[in-house]
Parts: C-alpha cells; sequence; structure tokens
C-alpha cells in the first residue's frame, strides 16, 4: 500500500503524486465516490456492469427522495413502478 500527502487547491484541484497514479493514463476517466471524509478514486474503465447498475440505482434513489423532500411524490400501481425502474 503506497501512502502520500497532497494538497487541495483553491480551486479544487489535487495533484496525485506519480507513485499514487502508477498505471493511469492523461486523461483517463476517474470515478469518485464520496463516504464523509473519504473519497475513493478508481478507474472508471474498470467499473463492472453491476457497480454501474448500483450506482445509476442509488443516483435515481436519491432523485427519489428529493422529490419527496420536495412534496413532488407520486404513487403508482407495482406494474408501472417495474416498468419506471428498467427505463
Amino acid at each position: 500500500m503506497d501512502v502520500e500527502i497532497t494538497r487541495l487547491s483553491s480551486k479544487g484541484q489535487i495533484v496525485i503524486p506519480l507513485n499514487i497514479r502508477d498505471g493511469f493514463v492523461e486523461g483517463e476517466k476517474i470515478l469518485l465516490i464520496r463516504q464523509g471524509d473519504k473519497i475513493i478514486l478508481k478507474k472508471a474503465s474498470e467499473i463492472d456492469e453491476q457497480l454501474k447498475e448500483d450506482l445509476e440505482f442509488a443516483r435515481r434513489t436519491e432523485e427519489a427522495y428529493k422529490k419527496i423532500d420536495a412534496g413532488e411524490g407520486i404513487t403508482m400501481d407495482f406494474d408501472d413502478f417495474i416498468k419506471e425502474m428498467k427505463k
């Protein structure tokens, strides 16, 4: 395991030290996941299909909760709900 310390710029940018970014190439997409005060970085190209589906489900769930909190919730029957989830 490699450990390094870096700084956050006023523009929100960080420099990933050379030994930490070994195996990454310039322009490569990187997935960032924040959990509390931790940030996880992962090559986006290595995301498997299940993780993509899980992230989309989480995004849509968060979107739905925001609508409910804003008083924009809707009701629908089970079959319509399943159809909507498959979109």
